[in-house]
């Protein structure tokens, strides 16, 4: 924290303009020996930027952000300059030759923020999220996430189990006096009981945060020669899988990525289940099935020509969907699908997105997003309803599953012992973030 950061914040030269920011004790220093000195906090205003030599690197914009009003809440600046290579080395090696600067690590300038309050755990995890996001919807949940909206619901539910806490501890220790009312505990427990209600109905999703963060996974199923891979060719718009007349071409699970309605989506294409004896077919059948147990859906595809029914999903934990495809002359509507007939996917990707809606709920609301957030939770949920409920437990040992509760929230929003964690959320970010 006494070492004055730098980096690259914007994308890789060549560019239109590149935006190099340093956070630090040093970044009056750094204005002054390179910028002419300090402008209002917060203007922008044009300045030549020079080396410790003197020689002009660049003519670009310059904001000051004292602390702690800035985004990592220390020092900071920003150089907005050309976005070209010769440009960018001549700035970050100019940097470099500063007594007390260094290269920043990655995310360190979004960890300053958290470490100096400007940002909670949660929070940091949103900004993560928007920087990776692919689609509408993760960008809109991101941003929910990062403004703050599901750290609020958590510090809510925090301070009131702190209240709860501070109440059951008073008449711990109080017991005798006469200004602590009788029914101060069975209030705090109600309180815990219905915390413990909240949370259960919270995390009862259908694990849309999660979906929408990580994208839902479609896995395209069925007998050899069936269109799987003709589809995904079509669903992608390019050719990812071979497709030839010879069954039993797919023999390893292909994937990719798309957009449906916002939400990012992974259709794999997989061998066709048949009885076989190939070495290599079996592998492939074998992980065909291994996907559908981890699929969000499972869509079955049996030609018109060639109907097969579903066979070896006994174990699949997702729905499946029966589709008739090679459909070209639409006599199936809404259960047919064809990749050569105008309009045959139609109605297939307008049945993914309504499936997809149903699932993910409205874009702006904020559920859990991630499995440490559930996983914290659920525990919360578990220790309020042992407080709540087991009467028989002595009040020491059920203030002591109160006080564990808080601290599972504390450690989600980063209050309290964190530093496990920190170091995978923060690996997340690029160099200058």
């Amino acid at each position: 924290m006494s070492d004055t950061i730098y980096a690259l914040a914007s994308g890789p030269p060549p560019s239109g303009i590149a935006v190099i920011r340093v956070s630090g004790p040093e970044t009056r220093f750094v204005l002054e020996t390179m910028a002419g000195g300090l402008a209002n906090a917060r203007q922008a205003v044009v300045r030549e930027i020079r080396n410790r030599a003197g020689e002009i690197i660049d003519r670009g914009i310059c904001i000051w952000f004292p602390g702690p009003n800035s985004f990592t809440g220390e020092d900071t600046a920003e150089f907005q300059l050309h976005g070209g290579r010769a440009v960018i080395s001549a700035m970050l090696d100019s940097l470099a030759e500063l007594s007390g600067l260094r290269l920043a690590e990655a995310g360190e300038f979004t960890r300053r923020a958290f470490e100096h309050g400007r940002m909670g755990l949660t929070e940091v995890e949103g900004l993560a999220d928007l920087v990776r996001a692919e689609t509408d919807r993760q960008r809109r949940q991101a941003l929910a996430v990062a403004g703050g909206a599901l750290h609020e619901r958590l510090e809510r539910w925090r301070q009131e189990i702190l209240t709860a806490r501070a109440a059951i501890e008073a008449a711990l220790d109080f017991a005798d006096e006469d200004d602590i009312p009788d029914d101060v505990s069975e209030r705090a427990w109600r309180t815990c009981g219905r915390i413990g209600s909240e949370i259960n109905a919270f995390l009862d999703d259908g694990h849309r945060g999660e979906i929408v963060r990580d994208g839902f996974n479609v896995v395209l199923m069925g007998p050899p020669n069936a269109g799987k891979s003709s589809l995904l060719n079509a669903l992608a718009r390019r050719d990812i899988a071979i497709v030839t007349p010879e069954p039993g071409t797919t023999r390893d699970v292909l994937e990719c990525w798309l957009d449906i309605g916002g939400f990012a989506v992974r259709v794999s294409d997989t061998a066709g289940i048949r009885e076989t004896t190939g070495v290599v077919e079996s592998e492939g059948i074998r992980r065909a099935r291994g996907k559908a147990k981890e699929a969000d859906l499972v869509i079955w595809l049996s030609a018109v020509d060639d109907p097969h029914p579903p066979v070896g999903l006994e174990d699949a934990g997702a729905p499946v969907w029966v589709l008739r495809s090679k459909d070209d002359t639409g006599g199936f509507g809404p259960d047919g699908v064809s990749v050569v007939r105008d309009g045959g996917l139609a109605s297939l990707t307008a049945r993914l997105e309504e499936f997809l809606g149903s699932l993910g709920g409205a874009a702006e609301s904020v559920g859990v997003t991630r499995h440490r957030h559930r996983e914290g939770l659920e525990r919360c949920a578990a220790l309020l309803r042992n407080a709540a409920s087991d009467d028989g437990a002595p009040m020491e040992v059920r203030a002591e599953w109160l006080r564990q509760a808080g601290e599972s929230i504390g450690r989600l929003t980063g209050r309290i012992d964190v530093e496990e964690v920190l170091g995978s959320i923060f690996s997340e970010f690029c160099i200058g973030k």
